[in-house]
C-alpha cells in the first residue's frame, strides 16, 4: 500500500536507526494528531514507545511497560542487541505481544490498540497489546428477545465477542481465525468453526472470499453478507445474522461457520436454512408440547403476514361467492363508501404502514412513540371516518402486519412478498396468488449456499430431522444423535471451486 507521499510501506523492513523509523512512521501516518511518540532512554540507549491516543490504556502502559523498562539497567550499560534480547527473553511485559519487522505489521497493530517499542540500533520492534479504548458493555440483545435464555449479546469489540463464544464452548476443537480484510480500513474479522465438523475446503473458500472483499471498509454485517451468500435472483438468503452468543454457538456445534466482525454486534452464520427462521432458543427451554404449539403459530403467522391482504382483495374482487350471505352483505356495505378500488386501498394502507414503521425506527426514541399515536390513532381513525379506507381492509392489513412481528428475521422478505401477493390477488384473483406462491416455492427450493440446500431438511427431505421441524421432541430423544447440517440429505459442503 502506498501513502500520498509515495512511500510504499506495506512490506518495507524496519531500519536499525530509531530516528529513521520514527520519521517513516510519521510519513505513513502524516503526523496525525492522535499519534503519540514517547521518546525515552534505557540506560544510554534511545528508545521510543509509539501508540494512538484513545486506543490504549494509560495505566496499563505505565505499570506494565514504562516502569519495568526504566528499571532495567541503570546498573550496567547494555548494547542495543543485548537490550533487545534481554526484553525479549527475560521480560514478560504483556501476554499479548509480537515482534514486528516491517511497517505494514506495525501500522496494523497500532490501529488495533497496540503500543510499539522501538530501540535504536535494532531493526525489530516490540508490539504489545495494551488496548484501552472505550467500548459498549455486554447488554441484552435488542433484536432477538427471549424469556428463559441468556441475556448476553455480542458487542462491537470483536475480541470480547470471541470470549463470549469461548466461554460457552470450552473445546480444543473450536477454532478462531482472526485476520484483517479490506485494503483501506483493515477491519478485523474472525472465522469461527469446529475443526471436526466443517470441511477444510469450505473454511478455505470462505476465508478467500473475505480476504478478497472489493469494498473499502466494513461498517456492518450487510457489507459482508452479499459476498458470502451464493444464492442469486431471490429475496431469500443463504446466510443469517444473530446478536446472541448462545444461538451462534448452537449453529457452530451443528457444523456451521460463523464470522465475527469488528465494529458490529451482529455475527454472520452460514450456511443458513429457511426453517431456522421459525426456531427460537426458547423452543428448547419450554416443554415440547408448548414449543410445538408456538412453532406452528409462527408457521401460520408467516402465511397470514404474506397472503392475508392478498386473499381478502382477491376474494372480495373476484370470488365473493366464497363468503356466506351475512358476511358478504357486511363487507359490501363497508366497501360502498370507499372511493378507491380495493387493490389500490390495500396498497395505500400497506405503504402507509411502512412509512410509519420507518419513521418510528429512524426518529429518536423519545419521540418515536408519538409516530404510532399519530399514525395509528389519529390518521387511521380519520381515514376510516372519512370513508377513504374501509374498516374490514384496515383490520385485515393490521392482522397481517402484526403477524409479521412474530418472525422478525424475515421482515424484509415478508414486506416484499406481501406487496407482490396483493398485486397478484388484485389482478388475477386466487389464481394469481397460487401462481406467485408456486414461483416462490420453486425458487427457494432451488437455492443452496456452500453445498447446503436452503430448504433442507424439507427439500431434500430428511425424515429424522422432522422431529425438530414439524414438532419438537424432548431432549432425551434429540440427544441420541448429534445434530449436524452435514447429515441432512443433499448437503455437500466439500464441493466448490477454489
Amino acid at each position: 500500500m502506498t501513502v500520498p507521499n509515495g512511500f510504499e510501506y506495506e512490506n518495507t523492513p524496519l531500519a536499525k536507526s530509531l530516528e529513521e523509523n520514527i520519521r517513516n512512521i510519521e510519513r505513513i501516518l502524516g503526523k496525525s494528531s492522535d499519534l503519540l511518540l514517547n521518546p525515552f532512554y534505557i540506560g544510554d540507549i534511545p528508545c521510543n514507545l509509539v501508540c494512538f491516543e484513545g486506543m490504549v490504556s494509560t495505566s496499563t502502559i505505565t505499570n506494565l511497560i514504562l516502569v519495568p523498562l526504566t528499571k532495567i539497567a541503570s546498573r550496567e550499560s547494555l548494547p542495543p542487541q543485548r537490550l533487545f534480547e534481554h526484553i525479549r527473553d527475560r521480560m514478560l511485559l504483556t501476554v499479548d505481544r509480537a515482534l514486528s519487522t516491517d511497517y505494514g505489521d506495525i501500522i496494523r497493530r497500532l490501529m488495533s490498540g497496540f503500543a510499539v517499542l522501538f530501540i535504536d540500533g535494532v531493526d525489530t520492534a516490540f508490539s504489545m497489546g495494551v488496548q484501552g479504548y472505550a467500548a459498549r458493555g455486554i447488554d441484552e440483545p435488542s433484536s432477538e428477545g427471549n424469556i428463559r435464555g441468556s441475556h448476553e449479546g455480542f458487542v462491537e469489540t470483536v475480541r470480547t465477542s470471541m470470549s463470549l463464544v469461548r466461554r460457552r464452548i470450552k473445546s480444543p476443537l473450536l477454532r478462531f481465525e482472526l485476520f484483517p480484510v479490506t485494503k483501506t480500513s483493515q477491519t478485523d474479522v474472525i472465522v469461527t468453526y469446529m475443526a471436526d465438523r466443517v470441511p477444510a475446503k469450505t473454511v478455505k473458500r470462505i476465508r478467500k472470499e473475505l480476504e478478497n472483499l472489493p469494498v473499502e471498509t466494513i461498517l456492518g454485517s450487510g457489507y459482508v453478507e452479499p459476498f458470502l451468500d451464493k444464492t442469486k435472483h431471490t429475496v431469500f438468503s443463504g446466510v443469517s445474522v444473530t446478536e446472541r452468543p448462545d444461538v451462534f454457538c448452537a449453529k457452530i456445534l451443528e457444523g456451521r461457520i460463523g464470522v465475527l466482525i469488528e465494529g458490529t454486534p451482529f455475527a454472520v452464520v452460514l450456511p443458513s436454512l429457511f426453517i431456522e427462521n421459525f426456531q427460537t432458543l426458547d423452543d428448547y427451554n419450554f416443554r415440547p408440547f408448548y414449543a410445538f404449539l408456538i412453532r406452528w403459530i409462527r408457521y401460520f403467522a408467516f402465511f397470514l403476514a404474506v397472503f392475508l391482504p392478498a386473499v381478502y382483495v382477491a376474494v372480495v374482487t373476484f370470488h365473493p361467492e366464497l363468503f356466506n350471505h351475512t358476511l358478504l352483505v357486511t363487507l359490501a356495505a363497508a366497501e360502498q363508501t370507499a372511493p378507491l378500488p380495493l387493490a389500490v386501498e390495500a396498497f395505500v394502507v400497506l405503504i402507509f404502514y411502512e412509512i410509519i414503521r420507518e419513521a418510528g425506527v429512524r426518529l429518536p426514541k423519545s419521540v418515536g412513540g408519538a409516530v404510532s399515536i399519530v399514525g395509528g390513532l389519529i390518521i387511521g381513525d380519520a381515514a376510516v371516518s372519512a370513508g377513504i379506507i374501509s374498516n374490514p381492509l384496515l383490520l385485515v392489513c393490521a392482522i397481517s402486519v402484526t403477524a409479521s412481528f412474530v418472525i422478525p428475521s424475515l421482515n424484509q422478505q415478508i414486506t416484499v412478498l406481501r406487496f407482490l401477493a396483493a398485486a397478484a390477488g388484485g389482478i388475477c384473483g386466487l389464481f394469481g396468488i397460487s401462481l406467485l406462491a408456486a414461483v416462490v416455492l420453486v425458487n427457494i427450493c432451488s437455492l443452496e449456499n456452500y453445498g447446503a440446500p436452503v430448504m433442507s431438511p424439507v427439500s431434500p427431505f430428511t425424515p429424522k430431522a422432522m422431529r425438530d421441524v414439524l414438532t419438537r421432541v424432548g431432549f432425551p430423544r434429540m440427544a441420541r444423535d448429534k445434530a449436524s447440517v452435514q447429515r441432512l440429505n443433499g448437503v455437500d459442503m466439500d464441493k466448490g471451486q477454489f
